[in-house]
């Protein structure tokens, strides 16, 4: 005999489920859908199980086919479940874009066997029978427990391959969801007669409805629209496949804002916003993306222009509730999805590239992201990944570009970084100088090179090779570290290299807060540091503020050589003779011919850097050159 009594409170629980999901927005992710079959079959197979249990109980009274077909039924959602919920981890796990097509045909073999077999069973007795003595279990009964532990099983093996793209709560929920399948197999081989497996899969969805399903991870805003999480899902299960175009949103200088109206008004006024734009857009999905970022999919056919017009309108009248009242200014951003095979990663790469700009433009100015724009993204990427791996491996590597006297013989060098992609070619540092800036990753790739550096100086002087000194560049991103000399001066006492042998190239930019540049300069001078001033003549210093540095040299950028070389005029001389009258020693960078040469020499300059001599060169190579020269 059968007990039942588990399965009403279970189907109660999940109705329950059902009615909360369906009662806040959804978007059509392939994980919901799985969701909502996962609940309907497993509905199905409590109501099934339910009925073939009485019926078997009563197969005296009960009609053959009647059972029969019952139980068939059963079967055919027993092994139905078992796929779903593997297809459930599949789909979270994102293996199902990756895993080759014939190994997930390979995969269903089991679940489609299963339906035969219950489909045949009335017929063959292969699942089940019965008889004048009531139900039995048939020949290929146990074949139930080879798919459910199979496909729990092959979930977990799919978890250890994939999770690493899953936040680790999502992997953990997934591993307890298996887990528990597997024990709910173990308690029905245990007790056959006693329904109790329904129970732990229940268990199971509502670890996925917490994990996966709860619309507070989703929602944003009071629950107005869609966070940043579920834009990202969403065009990562649809990219290539987007029939819209996307029109975002701005609020324009959003850190601003929220420093002048405190953070709870700002949020209000960002929910107005959201109600506003579900009303403009009645039929359409509609996600915040952070930073007062409202992204709008929309129709292909859509007049972008014409509807960005209309939002304008709506800016110039302030945004009020009880609580709050704003007065904001848009930006607009816009890409054509429709027509294009971008990634998720091409798409909201650049969205918050433009996104970047369109925050700080002129009010209504609509952005149009092109294809030369993802495609600058998706070459940042690369070279992004190229950086990390480079840093986080210590294979960032010096390169060396000689500086020479006024009578062309090597006295010093500059210290620059170089990375290579993963085919061994060198990436320009126009392109990861700023990704390492903007990331913050500068100052770990700017310590990798002074340390090298400080090793290579160590090698030079146990060589008896007399190079006077090598200029390190610090970057404004690094200047600012409050820790910046215990730091680098620990990195030359551990190389046994006296700091003043290492020249600080600092650029303009770093000079504009005074104070801090003073005091900066005073810690790092009291290490035994000296400086550089890096590429003057593109940035703010003047004279007043230079008189109260302690630079030992100013490198003049190479736009004023080249102008001077093109068209000379008394400017450049003059700098350079009141430079050289304050006790400064003066670089001429982008020298490239002798003309170059001579003129630099002639007007007063100290030390000559430029391809003429050499362009940047990994250590071996200088080496070479400074014994040729």
């Amino acid at each position: 005999m059968w007990s039942y009594s588990f399965e009403i409170p279970t189907l109660l629980v999940m109705t329950i489920l059902l009615v909360f999901f369906f009662s806040r927005p959804r978007l059509p992710l392939k994980k919901n859908l799985l969701f909502i079959q996962m609940i309907a079959i497993e509905t199905l197979v409590i109501i099934f199980d339910i009925a073939a249990s009485v019926a078997d109980n009563n197969y005296q009274t009960v009609p053959k086919w009647l059972v029969d077909n019952l139980n068939m039924i059963y079967f055919i959602g027993f092994f139905t479940r078992a796929f779903v919920m593997y297809c459930f981890t599949l789909s979270v796990t994102r293996a199902s874009i990756i895993l080759k097509p014939y190994i997930r045909h390979i995969l269903r073999i089991p679940f489609y066997f299963g339906i035969v077999v219950s489909l045949l069973s009335p017929f063959l007795r292969l699942l089940f029978y019965v008889d004048e003595s009531g139900f039995h279990y048939g020949i290929l009964y146990p074949y139930i427990y080879v798919v459910g532990f199979s496909y729990a099983i092959t979930s977990l093996i799919l978890l250890r391959y994939f999770h690493k793209d899953m936040p680790k709560r999502e992997s953990y929920c997934m591993v307890l969801y298996n887990i528990i399948l597997i024990a709910s197999l173990i308690v029905r081989m245990a007790l056959p007669t006693t329904l109790l497996m329904d129970t732990f899969v229940l268990i199971d969805i509502i670890i996925v409805y917490l994990g996966f399903e709860n619309p507070e991870y989703f929602l944003e805003l009071r629950s107005t629209v869609f966070n940043s999480i579920a834009l990202r899902e969403y065009i990562e299960e649809n990219a290539g496949k987007m029939d819209y175009k996307v029109i975002g949103i701005v609020v324009h200088r959003y850190q601003v804002i929220r420093e002048v109206y405190g953070a709870n008004q700002t949020d209000v006024g960002l929910s107005l916003i959201g109600k506003y734009l579900k009303q403009f857009f009645p039929k359409n999905k509609i996600f915040y993306n952070r930073k007062g970022r409202f992204v709008v999919f929309v129709d292909p056919k859509t007049d972008v222009e014409y509807a960005c017009k209309n939002l304008s309108k709506r800016f110039r009248k302030p945004w009020k509730s009880e609580e709050a009242e704003l007065y904001l200014t848009p930006g607009f951003v816009t890409i054509d999805l429709s027509e294009n095979d971008f990634t998720a990663d091409e798409i909201l790469g650049s969205m918050s590239r433009i996104f970047e700009k369109a925050g700080n433009s002129e009010s209504g100015e609509i952005f149009y992201i092109s294809k030369a724009d993802v495609q600058k993204n998706k070459t940042d990427t690369l070279v992004r990944r190229y950086l990390e791996s480079a840093i986080d491996n210590n294979t960032v590597e010096l390169y060396l570009q000689p500086l020479v006297n006024r009578r062309g013989r090597i006295v010093g060098a500059e210290a620059l970084a170089r990375i290579k992609d993963f085919e061994g070619s060198i990436i320009p540092p126009g392109m990861f100088i700023p990704l390492a800036e903007s990331s913050g990753r500068i100052n770990e790739m700017g310590e990798q090179i002074f340390e090298k550096t400080c090793s290579f100086m160590r090698y030079l002087m146990a060589e008896n090779i007399n190079l006077d000194w090598i200029n390190v560049n610090l970057s404004p991103v690094q200047f600012v570290r409050t820790d910046l000399a215990e730091r680098y001066s620990a990195i030359a006492k551990k190389h046994k290299v006296d700091p003043g042998l290492i020249h600080l190239e600092i650029t303009e930019e770093s000079v504009v807060d005074e104070s801090f540049m003073t005091s900066q300069i005073q810690a790092l001078g009291e290490k035994g540091f000296k400086f550089v001033l890096d590429d003057y003549g593109t940035g703010y210093s003047n004279l007043s503020r230079l008189k109260k540095c302690p630079f030992i040299n100013i490198k003049l950028d190479k736009s004023l050589v080249w102008g001077y070389d093109k068209e000379p005029d008394v400017i450049l001389p003059n700098m350079v003779s009141t430079f050289k009258s304050m006790g400064f020693g003066i670089t001429a960078e982008g020298i490239e011919n002798t003309k170059m040469e001579d003129d630099m020499k002639g007007i007063g300059c100290d030390y000559l850097q430029g391809f003429l001599y050499s362009k940047p060169i990994p250590t071996s190579e200088f080496i070479k050159l400074f014994n040729r020269m």
